[in-house]
């Protein structure tokens, strides 16, 4: 829970801004993802199945910049995809910590130590080193093996070259409690900060067999949390997440928290599901059906209990009711005892299966988008 000072009190102060304005919705990170193109191929990855035509294309540094603007989220996460492929990544950071946005740079960190020349170390500026567990753990993830040896490498150079790095797990059914808690310790040896979050259900992932559903979230990570007892692992979440992880907290996702701007558009309705685009960042708040999704609303939400769903919510929970969070942090994680009440599912709404027509819509509007500036350069020449 040690999220540097200066980072918490400038997002306090933001949330409280929001309160005072009489906002009912707005965002907390802005997930900006620049490209799908990714250097790995994880079975738990539902980003990279596009066709090549999309694969292929790219937000420039400029578009980069005003989705941060237009966004006003104190906050940008740049996951993908690979972000280190782009090949503009350097400039584009360079222009996100020059407007003081916290920036997280999510990386598997193949390319890292190569690329640390494109960045300079700043208070703004984090890595954040995808790692699902121990080598043998996170190599079977990703899908191939070494990849954990060359994480671990550039996180050192990193940290020697004096910037600030994290890890961030993707937990899955088959990552045991024990297991998960070495992987902690070696995180703290490491001295690197941890945010960890279930999978989600992604519906075109390979591996469908082992994501968690909620009850067993809450129950691996309470028991987690029990093996952690009077050790100092540094989680860079906030108390009442994780608290909400080991089913302590009655938590409604907040999609629009961390709302999501990639090479279509701004994302219906969050990071995780695609089931729609819209031009602008207002178009995307003010067209959003908000209240058809969450857990108990709509079915491929079910089983959900992200962090880019739910650490907006824990931080409008420690805004509006600090005394519960102060409890929290005093406290400890509760690892024992009845756990808060579950969300009724029998009212969800059916899945809508989209993914295909979307896609279908992209790659027409890249054709059009192509034979313009083929008709534009044919024009120059002549």
């Amino acid at each position: 829970m040690a999220i540097p000072f200066h980072k918490e009190l400038r997002i306090g102060a933001y949330l409280m801004k929001q309160k005072l304005l009489g906002r009912k919705r707005y965002p907390l990170v802005l997930m900006l993802e620049p490209l799908f193109r990714c250097n790995l191929a994880c079975a738990g990855c539902g980003k990279i199945d596009y066709p090549d035509a999309i694969l292929n294309r790219r937000m420039s540094a400029q578009e980069c910049w005003d989705a941060a603007d237009e966004c006003g989220a104190p906050m940008v996460a740049i996951p993908g995809g690979e972000p280190l492929i782009h090949k503009e990544i350097g400039e584009i950071v360079r222009g996100l910590v020059a407007r003081k946005k916290f920036v997280s740079l999510c990386t598997n960190a193949l390319l890292l130590e190569k690329k640390l020349d494109l960045f300079e170390p700043s208070p703004y500026l984090f890595f954040s080193v995808h790692l699902d567990g121990l080598r043998e753990h996170h190599d079977h993830a990703v899908s191939q093996k070494g990849v954990f040896d060359r994480a671990v490498s550039a996180i050192k150079a990193a940290k020697a070259r004096g910037f600030t790095v994290n890890v961030n797990a993707t937990i899955f059914d088959n990552h045991p409690a024990e297991e998960i808690a070495k992987f902690l310790d070696f995180t703290t040896e490491l001295g690197v900060g941890v945010t960890m979050s279930p999978g989600y259900a992604y519906e075109r992932a390979p591996d469908q067999a082992h994501f968690l559903n909620r009850t067993k979230t809450k129950q691996l990570f309470r028991d987690v949390f029990a093996l952690g007892k009077g050790k100092k692992w540094n989680f860079m979440h906030s108390g009442l997440f994780l608290d909400f992880l080991a089913g302590n907290q009655e938590f409604e996702c907040t999609p629009w928290g961390m709302p999501a701007r990639n090479i279509f558009g701004w994302q219906k309705p969050c990071y995780l599901l695609g089931e729609g685009y819209t031009k602008t960042f207002k178009e995307l708040m003010e067209t959003t059906e908000w209240d058809s999704y969450g857990t108990g609303k709509y079915e491929k939400c079910a089983d959900c209990m992200a962090h880019c769903g739910y650490e907006a919510t824990a931080a409008n929970a420690a805004l509006t009711n600090p005394i519960k969070a102060m409890f929290v942090s005093l406290r400890g994680i509760k690892t024992e005892g009845p756990m808060a009440p579950e969300i009724d599912l029998s009212k969800q709404r059916p899945a809508q299966y989209v993914f295909s027509s979307e896609v279908q819509k992209r790659l027409s509007d890249i054709r059009k988008d192509e034979a313009v500036e083929a008709q534009q350069k044919a024009s120059t020449a002549a």
